[in-house]
This record gives C-alpha cells, structure tokens and sequence, in this order.
C-alpha cells in the first residue's frame, strides 16, 4: 500500500492490516507526515474487506517515543502553530477512534507521551516485558490532550492516571499490566506469536457482531450513547447471513464461516 510517507508502513497479508510506525533512528517519534500516514493507512484498512483486524506496531524494537519534539519550535510554539498542528492530528486520532474493526498494539520497548495516546486507542493492548510507558507532558509544559486523558483514566482509575500524568515518570511493563493499561504481558521474544494467535481467534468471529460491542464499549466508555445507531448496529447482525451460518455451524458441530454481511 502507498502512502504519502515512508515513515509510516502499510501492509496486508492473510486478513491482518499491519500498520508499522517506521522512524526507528527516532525511535519512531510520530512527525506530522507519520500522523498523516496513519490516517491514510487506516481509511484504506477500513474500507478493505480482506482486512479482518488492525495490528499497529513499530519498527526496530520500540512502538512510539512519543511524538517528534524537534519539529515543535516550528510547529507547535505558539497558540496559532498549535491549531495547525492538531489539524493534521486530529485526522488520526478520528480514524484511530472510528476504526470499524478489532486494533491490536503490539508494544515493545517505548511507548510514551503520543505513543501511549495511540496505543491507547487501540481495542487490544498486548506488551512484551522491556515495553516502557510514561507521560512527559508535565516534564515538556504542555496540556496532554483531554481524550487521551480520558482513556487514561478509564483503563487505570483516576489515581493511577493521575500520579502517572503529574510524576511524568515512566513505568515498566509489569506495573502497567498490574494497573490495566495493557491487557496481556508476554516474554520478549514472543511478542509476535502472541498477536499472531490473538490476530487468528478474531479473524474466526463474524465481523458485524464484532464491530457492535466494540462500538458499544467505545460508546459506554466515552459517556455518550447513541442508542439509534447502536439498534442499527445490532439490527445488521441480526439480518446478517453470518447470524444464518452461525445458527447452522451450531446445529452442524462445526466451525461457523464467517463474510462479514
């Protein structure tokens, strides 16, 4: 898949849509083009029917530093630089947030400031032992942005978000699973394995049904519920053909096959 940057990676293969954070000499510190791309990637991803699950992930060992410090004194150093710049971010964090299917974040090494506000986003969170989290934001004297803090506070309570926010220090992987900011901790070393087997037990469930608990949960945890849409939602599945061969697979003894319609 091309995008317009190659900081960012775009790939599909067997059902899974990987979008790969590539900046590894930076650590994969998020510039303005890499948002960009991140939101290039995921419309293509949503509107792909082979694509049954996201994967985010970065390259050369690390997830996300954070966002790329170096281009603030151009391009976040006044009020009016700043709307600019959120701009072109704010495409990426409604495509983060809207993204239609199941989003998996394979962590490894850093994952801080903007870095955790994407994996954040994600549905899956999953972490190998030398991931390393933290928010900056008190340490940098900027405002860390409110849904980022609202997710925050919804994985791992007021306290906990608010002693990481105002200490600025980072936490260690073990820490974070303890709290709930990740879902699982593996080994380093078989971080992949992992995905790879969570990536394969989400591809085997029917994608409508799917889309509405996680729409749900998103609606549940945000405080604003859409009950229209979330009938509509619940509505599809019920006349859905994969409703038809998941009440066939049950009576059969067999493995439902799922399309997604």
């Amino acid at each position: 898949m091309r995008l317009s940057t190659d900081k960012i990676i775009a790939r599909r293969e067997d059902g899974v849509g990987e979008l790969i954070f590539n900046n590894p000499a930076k650590r994969n510190a998020l510039s303005l083009e890499m948002w960009t791309g991140i939101a290039e990637a995921l419309d293509a991803f949503d509107t792909d029917t082979n694509v049954r699950t996201i994967v985010l992930k970065g390259a050369g060992g690390t997830f996300i530093s954070g966002a790329d410090i170096s281009q603030f004194e151009e391009r976040r150093s006044s009020a009016e630089k700043a709307t600019d710049y959120n701009a072109i971010t704010d495409k990426a964090w409604l495509a983060l947030a809207e993204a239609g299917k199941p989003v998996i974040a394979a962590i490894e090494g850093y994952c801080i400031g903007g870095g955790l506000a994407v994996a954040m986003k994600a549905d899956i969170r999953l972490a190998a032992r030398n991931a390393v989290f933290g928010v900056p934001a008190a340490r940098l004297g900027i405002a860390y942005p409110i849904d980022a803090i609202r997710d925050l506070v919804n994985l791992v309570g007021p306290s906990q978000a608010k002693f990481i926010l105002l200490t600025g220090q980072q936490i260690d992987a073990e820490k974070a699973y303890r709290i709930g900011l990740i879902d699982e901790l593996v080994e380093t070393g078989v971080l992949n394995q992992t995905v790879a087997s969570v990536t394969a037990a989400l591809k085997e469930n029917a994608p409508l049904s799917m889309r509405a608990s996680k729409e749900t949960v998103d609606q549940l945890a945000r405080g604003k519920i859409d009950r229209d849409r979330l009938a509509k939602l619940a509505a599809q599945c019920i006349e859905s053909a994969d409703f038809a061969e998941g009440r066939r697979a049950f009576m059969e003894k067999r493995r439902p096959r799922f399309v997604g319609r």
